[in-house]
């Protein structure tokens, strides 16, 4: 899919009124792990039923209960499909039958498997990819050559084509008449130094579009050894904002792999900061700059207070939606004198949608051993 096509879905999306047919929103997580036997099936099919179940309590009626199974309906069998899934890690669906409406959008990460029912589509995580996936830069390279490619959210292009600068001079001859070895020394010594220049020229490229149009990651590239051979040539300011390290064969990546193969390195390196993420949590709740748990969390975003949501991928919990605020709680009675206590099928997913109104970052911690330390939610404080 082209980032074009894309950008028309949203502009179709956006371009929605609050109205009086329901829309149903998914997103669901297709990381290798959720594909694996099928899970991110069984993981939608408890939601569409936990979703149903729930319905009576939001207080739809009958002819919208059965408008609303319908789309939950359409939406599964769509994911059924052999091919119907798109190569990227996550897939949003908006569905709504009383506004003929269903678009399917691949996204580069979903935060985690949501569906939501509400009056309007909840594009915002959507909105909010491109900038947590930013711009980031991928070079595909070998000895002969470096292809540089600009990553983004939606799609990739290949802003460069470089070639290597090779000096006169081909394989290595032995010369009897010379002393022994010194021919070789001489070659190993040439093809070391263009290599080096290579990089060196790469590095600087780099730089300059660096330098043109801040970025947001760097990933390395190619075949063997060739990728990690980049990184000390990288200036600094690039150096630590290295997002991995990939196999890639410059001759045959499209920029459909590129793509892919990027953001699966950025996934991976997010991965790998969570521990420091951990930690950092640690530091805010022993100051008072931080807050744990559910209830907790969801007072303080309801204040404002919170600069970034953690989030446990596994964790669910029923709750409720205060109507005079918006303001989400555990219990109905936390919603006295502040409106009716509209019901909501599972609050931290509802905790997202609001977190993403708020522009808070969200970070969502899948490693069993960090997650364990964020009961359902936790968050880091922009004020006490």
């Amino acid at each position: 899919m082209s980032l074009t096509s894309v950008k028309q879905q949203l502009d179709r999306l956006t371009g929605i009124e609050p109205g009086r047919h329901p829309i149903v929103s998914c997103y669901l997580k297709l990381e290798p792990r959720d594909r694996s036997r099928g899970k991110y099936l069984i993981k939608l099919k408890n939601r569409v039923k936990a979703v149903l179940d729930d319905l009576p309590r939001q207080g739809y009626g009958r002819a919208e209960r059965e408008a609303i199974a319908a789309d939950l309906e359409r939406i599964q069998r769509e994911l059924e499909r052999p091919g119907s899934l798109p190569s990227t890690q996550g897939v949003a669906i908006f569905a709504s039958k009383g506004l003929r409406l269903f678009e399917k959008i691949p996204v580069p990460t979903v935060h985690r498997s949501r569906l939501l029912v509400d009056r309007t589509p909840l594009v915002r995580e959507l909105l909010a990819a491109e900038d947590e996936v930013g711009r980031l830069l991928t070079v595909v390279l070998d000895r002969k050559g470096a292809r540089i490619f600009e990553v983004t959210a939606f799609g990739a292009d290949e802003v460069r084509d470089l070639t290597a600068l090779a000096s006169r001079g081909g394989r290595f001859h032995s010369d009897r008449h010379n002393a022994p070895g010194m021919g070789e020394h001489t070659y190993n010594n040439r093809i070391r130094n263009e290599k080096q220049r290579h990089l060196n020229r790469i590095a600087e490229v780099l730089f300059d579009i660096d330098r043109r149009a801040a970025v947001h990651g760097v990933v390395l590239a190619g075949i063997g050894t060739d990728a990690s051979a980049m990184i000390p040539f990288l200036h600094p300011y690039l150096h630590d904002r290295m997002a991995g390290v990939i196999k890639l064969n410059p001759k045959q990546a499209t920029v459909a792999h590129v793509h892919a193969a990027t953001l699966t390195a950025r996934a991976e390196w997010e991965r790998a900061q969570e521990e420091a993420l951990i930690s950092e949590l640690g530091d805010a709740l022993a100051t008072g700059w931080g807050v744990a748990g559910v209830r907790d969390t969801l007072k303080a975003l309801g204040r404002g207070q919170v600069r970034r949501l953690l989030v446990n991928p596994d964790d669910a919990m029923p709750g409720f939606r205060c109507a005079g605020s918006g303001r989400l709680t555990l219990a109905a009675q936390d919603c006295r004198g502040d409106g009716e206590a509209v019901a909501v099928p599972d609050v931290i997913d509802d905790a997202i949608e609001e977190a993403l109104r708020q522009r808070v970052a969200i970070e969502v911690v899948h490693s069993p051993d960090a997650a364990t330390k964020v009961p359902g939610l936790a968050g880091m404080l922009r004020f006490r």
